[in-house]
């Protein structure tokens, strides 16, 4: 599944670590949303969505193609 987090953080001017942070998470984790090697639990779904002001489609971008 791809996501615009990196885009978002960026564009808030936040580093992975201070964005960690606030979601209470490690910036590893941060980092492996980003990368597109982990897909976020739908709660941590939710949280980087409201800490942004967006709804979770606006971020995580879903394809059929991501079931194969």
């Amino acid at each position: 599944m791809k996501n615009r987090l990196e885009e978002l953080r960026k564009a808030s001017g936040l580093q992975q670590e201070q964005l960690a942070e606030a979601l209470r998470v490690s910036r590893q984790t941060i980092s492996s949303i980003e990368n597109g090697r982990y897909n976020p639990s739908i709660i941590l779904a939710f949280k980087i969505a409201r800490f942004f002001g967006k709804t979770i489609e606006e971020i995580f971008i879903y394809s059929e193609d991501d079931d194969a």
